[in-house]
């Protein structure tokens, strides 16, 4: 259960930093190119359910916070 849980979840994350890769390095913004790369990554570093949702939840959060 918990494995699968964390695969459903690392691909979810995973959708969601291709599309901020991609907004990110046709706008050439620095931000959603980097939340990007690092929500293609997380899934593979982070070995807790909880952890991973959270990780990715703050991750997401930041681009429409943080301006540059």
């Amino acid at each position: 259960m918990d494995s699968t849980t964390l695969l459903i979840w690392g691909m979810v994350f995973g959708a969601i930093g291709l599309g901020f890769f991609t907004y990110g390095k046709k706008q050439k913004a620095v931000v959603p190119l980097s939340v990007g790369v690092a929500l293609f990554v997380i899934p593979y570093i982070v070995p807790n359910v909880w952890m991973l949702v959270i990780t990715g939840v703050v991750l997401v959060a930041i681009p429409y916070f943080v301006k540059i």
